[in-house]
């Protein structure tokens, strides 16, 4: 009999299951159906599961997929009812707003196109506007807590978060504008992914702030985020506030063997925390600066008050007229189906003028080149995700303190265009989670990825409200995640020296650092800078030199061999356990000038000298 207790629901485990034949995709979408009905009899996470017979497409599908070739092959997963899956209605949590796309959202297309099987619609703060996950109205009502039914789930994506934390699906979509994706990711003890706003297209999605919103992703581990975010960035053309996926630096290529011994880490001055009278809280957090510096980083102060500042900016600028707009039409001739509170929030950005939005971007930009600063002085910065946590009875007595207490540290993310992700480090003594978040500049996404999988193997935290053990995860993305091609590198492109930087930003890693067979000769080439040595393979006369083996993206590999000039070339290199890997080559007719180094052994003897 199969029981969800005996699976391992992460992507790893899943293709273990799937190609052990421990049970197929459908008989495991069976099983998912049934348990999360059981869950909604007593937690409403979810608006709307799809029946057997709507799931059924999805994994007919399947068939015409090679297991081994598809990145989500059979992967379960939920979509906040704010985004669009065809054929089932969009609510935003409210029942009078509802309507039935016949497409897709772009970034559920994604998923599904590789293999991905959504099993419904999550609960929500109702249009996405909250932090608390309690105003959802009847007939759903508050989300629990997926460790604690007394305490708030977090929201507004609080379906979302509630369901993998169970178990009960391997990953979800929520949105996350001003904290919806990091703040119940925190509170349910999962890795809660903010991209960089654009990176996932915000198409098929009911907009909160149109120019701000952005799709979050909510996984058990941080190598699960990175996979599914390379499948969801694809660029949408459609999309107006798309931003195309490329790497810029090498910094946002993902490894769960990330190293952070040299990494520096800014922590808000301790005048600038705020924990809001829970002094738990605090020492949580600083048992998770202490797991930093276990890890070899170190950590400096911060200016945080521009962060603040910004954060302030949210609802008390005009930004609050975004949201009017997306529901324009219901506030103003229907505004008896809203929350009380969602309408309060709401109805006030009918009052911004012009001027305001001018006065607001003025000091959003004054409040952005201060940020930037700080952001420049580190590789990272790091908060906790929420200063505290609160009883659903607490929130709904006082609603709008509350959740702005939630987003102290999530407000400003996207209004200062910063990438974040939300990690498990700990647990409150009544057992909801506490996290912490690292943020930094656009495009460092797969960057906090790494830290924070590199942190995953120092708090070592059981996966969501299940108990079982956080599996490690691979140093690398396994095929067909992403391909790689080894390059044998012997000089100016070697670790620290100056075009190292042409590999850095492609994605690469590095592999190892070894020797060549003994059939090579060295020269250092005439010209520069920079200066650059060639090797040539030599039938007698020649040695071992010292090389690094750097994997390089395949998709990267045509923009850097472009940029080799001549005498130089790729062709195959013999290391000196035998194997062959692409590398330098130089036609022989390129030594004139040449001064032969062979002796010296490697190049940086050579610079060395």
């Amino acid at each position: 009999m199969l029981r969800l207790s005996d699976i391992d629901m992460s992507l790893d485990g899943l293709n273990r299951h799937y190609s052990s034949g421990d049970f197929s995709p459908a008989e495991l979408i069976r099983l998912l159906l049934e348990e999360n009905t059981r869950l909604n009899g007593d937690n409403p996470a979810w608006i709307r599961l799809l029946s057997e017979q709507e799931v059924a497409p999805y994994l007919a599908a399947l068939s015409n997929m090679d297991p081994t070739t598809t990145p989500l092959y059979g992967i379960p997963f939920a979509i906040k009812d704010n985004i669009d899956l065809a054929g089932v209605p969009t609510t935003a949590a409210c029942t009078e707003y509802r309507y039935t796309p016949t497409e897709s959202a772009f970034v559920v297309q994604q998923l599904v196109n590789a293999g991905a099987i959504p099993l419904g619609k999550t609960n929500l703060d109702q249009f996405a506007t909250g932090l608390v996950g309690v105003r959802s109205p009847a007939p759903w009502g508050p989300v629990k807590n997926a460790l604690n039914n007394d305490i708030i789930s977090g929201g507004s994506s609080s379906g979302s978060a509630v369901v993998v934390a169970k178990g009960l699906a391997s990953f979800s979509l929520g949105t996350d504008t001003a904290g919806s994706g990091r703040v119940p990711a925190s509170l349910n003890n999962l890795v809660g992914l903010k991209p960089s706003k654009g990176l996932l297209s915000t198409r098929g999605v009911v907009p909160a702030c149109r120019s701000l919103d952005c799709v979050s992703i909510f996984a058990v581990r941080c190598s699960d985020a990175n996979r599914i975010l390379d499948v969801a960035a694809q660029f949408d053309a459609e999309d107006a506030y798309a931003r195309r996926n490329v790497y810029e630096n090498g910094r946002r290529y993902f490894s769960a063997g990330e190293s952070a011994a040299k990494l520096t880490i800014g922590v808000p001055g301790s005048s600038q925390l705020n924990f809001f009278g829970n002094e738990e809280a605090q020492n949580l957090f600083q048992s998770s600066l202490e797991h930093l510096r276990q890890l070899g980083a170190t950590l400096v102060e911060i200016d945080f008050q521009p962060f603040a500042q910004a954060a302030n900016l949210l609802y008390e600028g005009p930004w609050v007229a975004e949201r009017y707009l997306a529901i324009q039409e219901i506030i103003e001739n229907r505004s008896q189906c809203l929350l009380p509170v969602i309408e309060t929030i709401i109805s006030q950005g009918k009052k911004a003028s012009a001027l305001d939005a001018f006065s607001a971007q003025y000091k959003l930009q004054t409040y952005y080149q201060q940020a930037l600063t700080e952001l420049l002085k580190v590789d990272a910065i790091v908060t906790p995700t929420a200063g505290s946590f609160y009883r659903i009875e607490e929130v709904q007595d006082e609603p709008i303190r509350l959740n702005s207490n939630l987003g102290y540290y999530t407000n400003f993310m996207n209004l200062l265009d910063c990438a974040a992700v939300a990690l498990p480090s700990g647990f409150y003594k009544n057992k909801v989670g506490f996290g912490v978040t690292l943020f930094s500049t656009a495009h460092t996404d797969k960057h906090l990825l790494s830290i924070g999988a590199a942190l995953e193997k120092i708090t070592r935290l059981p996966i969501g409200a299940t108990g079982k053990p956080l599996q490690s995860a691979p140093i690398l993305p396994s095929k067909p995640y992403r391909d790689y091609i080894n390059l044998v590198v012997c000089g100016a492109h070697l670790e620290g020296l100056p075009l190292n930087w042409q590999l850095q930003e492609r994605g690469a890693q590095l592999v190892e650092k070894t020797l060549s067979s003994a059939d090579y000769k060295l020269y250092a080439l005439a010209g520069g800078p920079p200066f650059r040595p060639a090797m040539l393979r030599v039938s007698k006369g020649g040695a071992a030199i010292e090389v690094e083996v750097w994997k390089v993206p395949t998709q990267q590999l045509g923009s850097f061999v472009a940029e080799i000039p001549a005498p130089l070339g790729i062709g195959k290199i013999q290391l000196t356990d035998g194997r062959w890997e692409s590398g330098f080559i130089c036609d022989s007719s390129g030594l004139d000038g040449a001064e032969e180094i062979t002796h010296l052994g490697g190049w940086r003897a050579y610079i060395a000298r």
